[in-house]
This record gives structure tokens, sequence and C-alpha cells, in this order.
């Protein structure tokens, strides 16, 4: 296992700046995924970590060593790529063994680690199949197995299940996570995928623009996110955005909509916002924390009505999602299936206000998000 430390780390394209000043601590052991939009220097960072760009400038230190002149073989490091990188006429197992080849791995070790790995991956039966004759999640199996066999202090992953179907993604990215678990390595994970990143890390580094816009475990980003762009990227479907302004009525904090309705806080949030009280915001939703409100059932404490005239109806089969307008804004809401079949109907709502995020629309940081002020 090995441990990462990024200082002041720059990467240019001519005059571009993909990279902007990165510093990162990755510990012994964890799986750290990188995450962000299309064009936000995570894939750059990963391939500067694993020697296949140069830096500009700042330093890459793995286990007390800088590696920045350390060409990618001496770095000590297994990748996996998004396009698998096998050999077309090499056998499954050939293609485990042939970073072990290159080593000169004795013939009885190199049998071994690569029996042991494709049993860990479940592509023992595969091993004298070339990879034409493989489907896209079992040459994915052998591209791992080839960085498992290694006995690398660090791997990384560029990607790997961009190429397969939603079904296959599903059982690779548990592959992916138990194996993590069995072998323990420290491991970097770059994806474009949310619900990859929030399964799989230990740790998420959210990047945008070159920079890291967050970072920490996955359920901290999604409640406490520090900006609207890290309240946004996680979460499916996405938060919901509404401008509104903070007003005290009848003794709670209130949003007050263009509409003119309105969500109340409790007493305790409502203590928390009396310095934002007056302000322009803009409040954050997501779909989930919104509810029927049902005559039978009382609602729960923190709990806010609001009444919605139902445009969109989208059924999924175990959840519904509908969409509503609140002034020009279009609001998702999540509900179990069969709570509303049809557009046209009227229904009203219990928003956990528990939940919601309060955002300052100059600066799009998070003021508050229920856990305490941020901002």
């Amino acid at each position: 296992m090995a441990r990462l430390s990024i200082r002041g780390l720059h990467k240019f394209y001519g005059k571009f700046e993909a990279l902007k000043g990165i510093d990162l601590d990755i510990a012994e052991g964890e799986f750290c995924v990188f995450v962000g939009p299309s064009g936000c220097g995570k894939s750059t960072l990963l391939r500067t970590i694993a020697g296949l760009e140069d830096v500009d400038d700042g330093a890459i230190d793995i286990d007390g060593e800088v590696v920045n002149t350390l060409r990618p073989r001496d770095r000590n490091i297994a990748m996996v790529f998004q396009n698998y990188a096998l050999y077309p006429y090499l056998t499954v197992f050939e293609n485990i063994a042939f970073g072990l080849r290159a080593r000169k791995t004795p013939d009885t070790q190199v049998r071994e680690r690569v029996g042991r790995a494709a049993e860990m991956l479940g592509i023992t039966a595969l091993l004298d199949r070339t990879p034409r004759q493989l489907s896209g999640g079992q040459r994915q199996r052998v591209a791992i197995g080839r960085a498992v066999v290694r006995d690398a202090r660090l791997f990384l992953f560029d990607e790997p299940l961009s190429n397969l179907d939603a079904q296959l993604r599903d059982g690779m990215r548990a592959e992916i996570k138990r194996l993590h678990q069995e072998i323990g390595k420290t491991t970097i994970y770059v994806t474009h995928d949310q619900i990859e990143a929030m399964t799989l890390a230990d740790r998420i580094v959210l990047m945008r623009d070159g920079l890291i816009e967050q970072q920490g475990a996955p359920l901290d980003l999604f409640e406490r996110p520090a900006t609207r762009f890290v309240a946004s990227f996680l979460g499916s479907p996405q938060m919901n955005f509404m401008p509104c302004r903070l007003e005290r009525r009848d003794g709670a904090a209130t949003i007050v909509f263009a509409d003119g309705r309105t969500l109340a806080f409790g007493a305790e949030r409502s203590a928390d916002l009396s310095a934002h009280e007056g302000r322009d915001l803009v409040i954050g939703i997501r779909p989930e924390h919104m509810s029927r409100a049902l005559p039978d059932r009382p609602p729960a404490a923190g709990a806010a009505p609001i009444s919605v005239l139902v445009d969109l109806v989208q059924p999924t089969g175990t959840r519904t999602y509908a969409q509503f307008r609140i002034g020009e804004v279009e609001v998702t809401v999540e509900l179990p299936a069969h709570i509303v079949e049809h557009p046209g109907t009227t229904i009203d709502l219990l928003v956990d206000m528990t939940r919601v995020v309060l955002i300052d629309p100059k600066t799009d940081k998070v003021l508050s998000n229920g856990t305490g002020e941020t901002g």
C-alpha cells in the first residue's frame, strides 16, 4: 500500500491550464474517486500520477519519494484503462501475465499469480480464450486481472466502466469494490458518474475547471455541500434550485417565492437563519425530500406544506417522478408508485425543511444546509 501526496500541481496544454494548483493527500489503503464533468481535469490528474503526462509545476510524492521525473514503469503503479488495452492475439492468461513476463518473473510464480487473480475475478474458465471471444464485462475483468497480479503500490482506474451497459456496470462496480476490500491496495478511480463515485469511494474528490471543488466522504458531500455545484452534481434526480426571499413571518424564518407561495422553517433552523433574513437567496430541495401530504397522517416535525399542480408524470416502476412549477422553475419530486398518475392533478406536498440548503446567488456558496452554517 502507498501514501500519495500532491502539492501545488499545475499542468498546461499550451496556454490552457488543465490543473490549477492541486493539493491532495491520499492515505494508505484508501479508495479515492476523482469525479466531475468532462474537462474538469480528473483524467489529467490521474495521468500525471501515473507518469503518462509531465507536470509543469508542483510535486507528486509516493511514500516519501517525489516521482515527477520517474518513468511510468518505474513508479510501480498498476493502471486499468477505459478501452481495456488488451493484446488481441494473446490468450487471457498471457494478457494477464504480460507484465509479469516483462519483469522476468519465474514461470511458477506467473501461473500462481494469474490463477489467483482469475479465481478472484471469476474468469478461470476463460484463460485459454482470446479477447475477441469475450464480452465487454469479461474483457474488463481481464484488464483488472492484469493489474491485480502485479505487486503494485498504487492502483489507478481511468473510467473503466464507461463502455459497459447499465446492468454490466452495476455488476462490475460491485466486483471492484469487493476486490478493493480483499486486496486493500491504495486505489484512485476516475469517473464522470456520480453514482459510481458515491457507491465506491471512501473519499470523493469532486473537481471543476482544474480545481478541487470539495472533497470528503460521499455522504458528507451529499448532505453538506459547500457550493451549488456540489449540491447539483451529487444526487439523481438533481437537486431543485429556486430563487426566493427569506423573511420572518409569524415568528418563523420563511421562504417566500416569486409567486407568493411560502415555506416556513421550524424553530431551531429559524434561529440559525436570523442573519440571512431579508436576503434574496436560492433554495435547494432534493426530489426525495418532498412527500405527499396524507390527511390521516400528521406531518413530521420540520415539514412545511405546499400545494402544487402536476404537469408531468414519469413512472419508473417502484418510484414516480412528478414535475410542477414554482414561478418559472420546473421542480421534480420523487414519490412512491401510484401516488400520482395523471398530469393536471393538484396535490399537497410536505417539504422536509430540515434538509433544504440555502445558497448565496452571488457566490454560489451554501449558507446553510440543515446541519449548521457553512458559509
